[in-house]
């Protein structure tokens, strides 16, 4: 192959893949929709919540925030817990049974504390944003994602 030829093959490979990844990038940053916006943002933004709502709201989230981080702390150490009954003997044993217990219970405790959350911020709304809330929140509960 002459020398001509081959670097010809090797500019049309290299082009090749740049489109590909061009493509593949483009995609990825362009052909998707839209994240909605999140529960908070949408009670922020889109529910015009008077001066008295939004400091009312930001107490319950103050709260909220400290009650949630004191879950995630015992979500983390019932994962390390998990963790540790696993590698002490790699079987589904006993422990890691109740490490998996721990966990599950755990996360049912964050779950409940969240819609308490959810329940208490719709009694500070008016009756027509209530309505909003409680579509935004069927919604989030219901939709698929990828």
């Amino acid at each position: 192959m002459g020398l001509v030829s081959r670097n010809l093959l090797i500019t049309l490979v290299l082009s090749l893949a740049a489109i590909g990844v061009g493509a593949w990038a483009g995609a990825r940053i362009f052909g998707r929709e839209p994240d909605p916006p999140s529960l908070h943002e949408f009670v922020h933004e889109e529910l015009d919540l008077s001066a008295g709502q939004d400091a009312q709201l930001e107490t319950l989230e103050r709260d909220f925030a400290v009650r949630r981080k004191a879950r995630e702390a015992e979500l983390r150490a019932a994962n390390a817990a998990l963790a540790a009954a696993i590698q002490s003997g790699h079987t589904y044993s006993p422990e890691v049974q109740a490490a998996v217990e721990r966990f599950h219970h755990t996360m049912g405790e964050l779950q409940k504390e969240t819609i308490l959350h959810v329940l208490e911020m719709r009694k500070i709304l008016t009756p027509a944003q209530a309505a909003r809330y409680d579509q935004r929140i069927s919604q989030a509960l219901t939709e698929e994602t990828l």
